[in-house]
């Protein structure tokens, strides 16, 4: 059975051959890693691919590149970190477009009373101002958590100027990559941030379970972790060094050289080659779609490659079901974790959201195309 995929802002399938084949061969080869006496051909994948990663978002240091399994867990690491560092109670400022792994931390901490919170609201266009980020801004506060691209409306956010105020107050910045990492360059130095979070099963091209963050300053957190690191095993802590900070126990190896693997292949085909090739079929299927007088569009001009629509009459979650069942083609409907901006954008009903990758192609676009306008016209 054959699947036409476009729920690639959740997890980008296909892989590309070169990610699969590095973790097939990663099963068959034992693992290169500290306090382990292996063969001295195996490589490092951990210390290469936080080198790769470095040159790939322009962080200064590799050893601050810290694997974890996904970008909820590093936010809740920097998140709860953060907090748990500081010994009075402070404010925090976030905004609505956020996905529940920002969210849900932070209402957990409001809830219990280790902060106060401010979500600022995104604009008409689904775009954070400066000017409304700096309303929030109280004397108490000490984090501001957002991120760079929604998953919903594909907007991104001007990073660099806000994490440039923010800088000049003082105020420890974390930004969300999770959705920007893959389609958009990042450079670490420009972002004015002091840790960003990111997975590697999106647009990285990693297989499921393999992510990280970069922290600038190691010691404005505390690790959440304590465990086996394969060396200072006589140190009946754990190591503050870095990179052993904040990873406690083995490693996820086969999801390390994926992400290696995958950043690879970004390198090699090129960014501007993938972000052209997804941005013409996203202006493809905005133009077709809009052709539809039910179905309504809620980001005709986003700056990644998703499109969020409904169809008149029919809930999305239906639209889904049939999309699947009857034709193979898999998309996301709902609330796609991100609460507070689907009360803006469809009264908090959800939506159906087509997100594309590399490997999608225009014929694909066509087929679920002609399908979805076929429903749309039904419900006249």
């Amino acid at each position: 059975m054959s699947y036409i995929y476009f729920n690639n802002a959740a997890t980008s399938w296909p892989k590309p051959k070169e990610v699969t084949a590095a973790v097939s061969t990663s099963f068959r080869l034992p693992y290169n890693e500290s306090g382990r006496a292996v063969e001295n051909k195996l490589l490092n994948y951990p210390k290469l691919t936080r080198e790769l990663l470095s040159k790939f978002f322009n962080a200064k240091n590799p050893e601050n590149f810290q694997f974890t399994s996904n970008a909820t867990e590093s936010l809740n690491i920097t998140i709860h970190g953060f907090v748990s560092k500081q010994k009075e109670k402070i404010h925090v400022i976030t905004t609505d477009l956020e996905h529940n792994s920002v969210l849900r931390p932070l209402k957990t901490l409001e809830k219990g009373g280790k902060i106060s919170l401010s979500i600022v609201p995104s604009d008409k266009k689904g775009y954070i101002r400066l000017i409304d980020f700096k309303k929030n801004v109280q004397p108490d506060t000490r984090l501001a958590v957002m991120n760079h691209a929604s998953n919903v409306i594909g907007t991104v956010q001007d990073i660099n100027k806000i994490g440039k105020y923010l800088k000049s107050k003082g105020i420890f910045f974390i930004v969300d990559v999770a959705q920007s990492a893959g389609h958009i360059k990042l450079d670490f130095k420009r972002m004015n941030c002091d840790a960003f979070c990111f997975t590697g099963h999106k647009s990285l091209f990693g297989i499921p379970g393999i992510g990280g963050f970069y922290i600038d300053k190691p010691e404005s957190i505390e690790p959440l972790k304590q465990g086996g690191t394969g060396i200072f095993s006589q140190y009946p802590f754990h190591p503050d060094k870095m990179p052993l900070k904040f990873e406690a126990g083995t490693l996820n190896y086969p999801g390390i050289i994926s992400l290696y693997a995958g950043i690879k292949f970004i390198q090699k085909t090129g960014l501007s080659k993938i972000r052209k090739k997804t941005e013409s079929m996203v202006a493809y299927i905005i133009k077709e779609l809009s052709k539809e007088k039910n179905i309504h569009i809620y980001n005709k001009s986003p700056d990644i490659s998703l499109i969020s629509f409904n169809i008149k009459g029919i809930d999305n979650e239906d639209i889904g079901y049939i999309l699947l069942k009857q034709h193979n083609i898999i998309c996301r409907t709902g609330l796609h974790c991100a609460p507070l901006i689907h009360q803006k954008i469809d009264n908090g009903k959800g939506c159906i959201r087509i997100s594309l990758s590399y490997f999608n192609t225009m014929k694909q676009c066509r087929v679920m195309l002609k399908i979805i306008q076929k429903i749309a016209q039904q419900t006249e």
